[in-house]
């Protein structure tokens, strides 16, 4: 049986872009590499500010669980592919800084971090066993260069909360954001 050869199709080239009608194309190596290998890629780095509250506020979070939640709600977002700068909080709620991968919805990562770790802190001790996180979140993208404030803003959250409430905090992120809300539908 002969040996059948393999050869690569023949890149099509495409006149530059400016060349008058009917002048020949121009043809260059970096066009002939974008011809021949042609490996688009979707690239994003979109930062979101995450902040989610215990259901009711509920201070369950005491200082022996809180780092261990915290690097717990780290691992679940890299796992969904999301690079976590930094996880924070206190007794009633957590901040969470990172990227937003781009084949997974803000949504989904959310759905995963809190159901995953909800799971996960009931099965610690008998005493987290009515755990939970509220139904709902808050989620606010911010730029590159806002990310060491942020860091600095959610490693100081223990002072922070000495004289502003978690309702206050959130409260106020909602306006600095300008997202309109219903008092009445924020809370559970």
């Amino acid at each position: 049986m002969p040996a059948v050869a393999s050869v690569a199709p023949k890149a099509h080239f495409i006149p530059a872009w400016g060349n008058a009608p009917g002048s020949p194309a121009i043809e260059t190596q970096a066009l002939k590499a974008r011809l021949i290998i042609s490996m688009p890629q979707s690239l994003s780095q979109v930062i979101i500010h995450i902040i989610f509250s215990t259901k009711n506020r509920e201070p369950s979070i005491d200082r022996d669980l809180r780092p261990r939640l915290h690097g717990y709600l780290a691992t679940v977002g890299r796992d969904k592919g999301s690079e976590v700068y930094r996880v924070g909080g206190v007794a009633d709620h957590v901040h969470i800084l990172a990227t937003l991968s781009r084949t997974v919805s803000q949504a989904e990562l959310l759905e995963e971090i809190k159901k995953h770790s909800s799971r996960w802190v009931k099965e610690i001790d008998s005493k987290y066993a009515g755990f939970a996180w509220q139904r709902g979140y808050g989620a606010f993208s911010i730029g590159r260069d806002e990310c060491d404030e942020k860091i600095q803003y959610i490693d100081g959250q223990e002072d922070h909360h000495r004289t502003v409430t978690f309702q206050e905090e959130y409260r106020d992120f909602l306006k600095k954001h300008g997202i309109e809300f219903d008092e009445r539908y924020v809370w559970d």
